[in-house]
């Protein structure tokens, strides 16, 4: 069994207390995990704290080369890694291997946006009496950077971390999700071989709930990104004060699909939205609103490609859904929808629970009032209802307390714009899934969904200060 420690300047030190980790599927334990102390974290920090004051005086082409390094050593484990997210994250292998390839190109991005940290020129001479002055502006790292990353995406979303700060000259204190602490531990080892500097990365594993004060009020700490619930969200920015924040939070996210649908070509895309990783993505596909005209037709062609999908093993190949990541997250679900049923929701499809795994499930007859509609239900269960014309559908979907990401299928030009500019979201999907995302594009929400934006450019411009530099050309 693996026995994981802490990595605190370049070294691993092991933990007085440590807890076990349980694969979601099998619920065997397949490590012990170190469980850092408050001392531990706050050593953690102080050395970020030491190796910020060097490496921040580190070239663009030294620390872009770094990360184009760990490109190289991630492409050359690619299947070993996907294993490890397979395991203790129960995501079903060609699930892993395809966040993998985007953890790659994530810091890809970041070792390409090392080299375009630029500021520009400001017209001096525009404003009265300032005409023998020049002035500019440059982006400078902040100095340590405190990251707190969920279990959905526990490659990826620690790269749209890790790679911008390093990029920009920052370090790094991540504290992983206790269930997938095994993704980020390796990603020590290949920072290490890829030349970055001890202390530049700390890893502390442990209890969020014992550990975040510390990791989100030190005085060295002067960025903190997290991606998380909104409880815990709100709670981090009621006390981190004056410091620089990101905030990746909970979604409800939405679909629209008009009458010009050709629907027959979008039902497996929005079947993958609603249910890849057993809907345990921010913006996984939750409710789906479809013009009354064609939402008999498009319900059965939904259900009928849900029924196609497997419930597995993540191991196996042909697995499309697996385990949730805790039976304690099943139970909540079962009576979510329960409590649907019995305000007269239908199961129109699965609803078949496990002590581990829930089949991909399709809700009709829904109001707006139940959970599964109108909170994050953050399980493979998606909600389809029937509309009368847009500007109703762009008000049930604007309902919601929360606003990631919103998606619409049209072949109307000027419903697709005016459906762009009224959802309230931080991104709308114009003839795709709401649950699309690239890595370069700007990422984050509006209302309780987030504050700032991810994206390595955006997170770059969040995880630096601007600094202004003008000369009196005379005396």
């Amino acid at each position: 069994m693996q026995q994981t420690k802490l990595w605190i300047n370049g070294q691993w030190e092991a933990t007085a207390n440590t807890y076990d980790l349980t694969a979601p599927y099998t619920g065997e334990v397949i490590a012990q995990v170190a469980k850092a102390s408050i001392a531990d974290v706050e050593r953690a920090i102080e050395g970020a704290h030491e190796a910020f004051n060097t490496f921040k005086k580190t070239s663009a082409y030294e620390r872009a080369e770094i990360l184009y390094r760990v490109v190289e050593i991630m492409r050359t484990r690619r299947e070993e890694l996907a294993n490890i997210l397979a395991r203790e994250a129960a995501k079903p292998i060609k699930a892993a291997l395809g966040e993998i390839d985007r953890t790659i190109a994530t810091y890809q991005f970041a070792a390409e946006e090392a080299k375009h940290l630029h500021g520009e020129t400001i017209p001096m001479d525009a404003a009265p009496g300032t005409q023998d002055r020049i002035g500019y502006t440059k982006r400078i790292p902040l100095g340590v950077v405190s990251a707190i990353t969920p279990f959905n995406f526990p490659f990826n979303l620690v790269a749209h971390k890790l790679g911008p700060a390093f990029a920009v000259g920052n370090t790094v204190v991540l504290k992983p999700a206790t269930q997938t602490p095994l993704s980020s531990i390796v990603m020590a080892e290949i920072f290490k071989e890829a030349g970055l500097p001890d202390g530049c990365l700390q890893i502390v594993t442990g209890s969020g709930g014992e550990l975040s004060d510390t990791l989100v009020t030190h005085k060295h700490v002067k960025k903190v990104t997290f991606t998380g619930s909104g409880k815990v969200g709100l709670s981090i920015k009621e006390k981190i004060g004056l410091r620089k924040i990101t905030l990746e939070l909970g979604s409800n996210a939405a679909l629209i699909v008009e009458p010009s649908t050709p629907i027959e070509k979008i039902v497996k895309r929005a079947v993958n939205g609603a249910f890849n990783f057993a809907g345990q993505v921010c913006i996984s596909l939750q409710r789906i609103y479809v013009h009354k005209s064609i939402i008999e037709n498009f319900t059965e062609q939904f259900i009928a490609e849900t029924k196609r999908l497997n419930v597995g093993d993540p191991l196996d190949e042909k697995t499309d859904v697996s385990a949730m990541i805790h039976p304690d997250e099943v139970e909540r679900i079962k009576e979510w929808i329960n409590g649907a049923v019995a305000q007269g929701a239908t199961i129109a499809c699965g609803g078949e629970f496990t002590e581990r795994t829930l089949t991909p499930t399709v809700m009709t007859n829904v109001t707006q009032q139940m959970r599964i509609v109108c909170e994050e239900t953050f399980a493979p269960i998606v909600s389809i209802m029937p509309y009368n014309h847009l500007d109703e559908a762009i008000e049930l979907v604007n309902a919601s307390d929360l606003g990631l990401n919103a998606g619409i299928y049209t072949n109307v030009l000027t419903d697709a714009l005016r459906a762009a500019d009224a959802l309230e979201a931080g991104a709308v999907i114009i003839n795709d899934i709401p649950t699309f995302r690239a890595d370069h594009m700007p990422y984050g929400g509006v209302k309780n969904s987030g504050y700032g934006r991810e994206g390595i450019k955006y997170a770059v411009e969040e995880m630096t200060d601007l600094k202004f530099i003008t000369m009196k050309m005379s005396f």
